[in-house]
């Protein structure tokens, strides 16, 4: 059980700083409410689960050939590019309501969050810190359990983050304005813009290094 209580405050605190998803996360919260940005978070947390279940069955190795690195690093340039853009037109919509019909796709606002923890960045971090916790809690159980325990706490931090954070802003976007949601877009925007930059200049150094 401290197992399970210590991954979950790892997962917890590492989910704090903001990086893509999150941004994405703010962004649909703000704009379509609660639901749109908890899709967010879920997306992201797909991709969690799915390296959790690459670490499990050992492909944690593959990760790291450079191969695989610079097909990520591309694909991650491209998503983020994609972010960016649909950041900037979602700039000229109105905020939804409660209560009035959302133009939104929850679907689109999953597949957001998914796409943009698609990264190196992400898989080196997973490697190095949560597969770091779920390898030793592997070694100290002659069973998976010590492993899925691990697991299930980092997934639940995860989610107690992204469930915390979704409440907050789902409180205080009817205090937002137009005005502020439409820079707030913009800005967003740029992050995702600057984050696809990054990407595509560490593809580039990669495959001409």
């Amino acid at each position: 059980m401290n197992n399970f209580f210590t991954s979950a405050l790892l997962g917890l605190s590492i989910s704090i700083p903001v990086g893509t998803v999150t941004i994405q996360m703010m962004k649909q919260g703000l704009r379509n409410g609660f639901l749109y940005g908890w899709m967010v978070g879920l997306g992201g947390m797909t991709f969690d689960l799915l390296m959790i279940m690459l670490i499990y069955f050992g492909f944690s190795t593959y990760l790291n050939l450079p191969a695989v690195q610079q097909v990520m690093w591309l694909i991650g340039c491209l998503f983020l590019l994609y972010l960016s853009i649909d950041s900037f037109k979602e700039s000229r919509r109105k905020k939804e309501m409660d209560g009035e019909p959302n133009s939104r796709s929850i679907k689109k606002s999953y597949l957001s969050g998914l796409l943009a923890a698609i990264s190196p960045s992400n898989i080196v971090f997973w490697i190095g810190v949560f597969g770091t916790v779920l390898a030793a809690s592997f070694e100290q159980s002659t069973t998976p359990f010590g492993f899925l325990t691990a697991a299930a706490g980092i997934l639940a931090g995860i989610l107690l983050h992204d469930v915390s954070l979704m409440g907050f802003v789902h409180y205080t976007r009817r205090f937002v304005s137009e005005t502020f949601l439409r820079w707030f877009s913009i800005t967003a925007g740029c992050l995702l813009l600057g984050f696809s930059f990054y990407f595509g200049y560490q593809f580039f150094q990669a495959v001409f290094s």
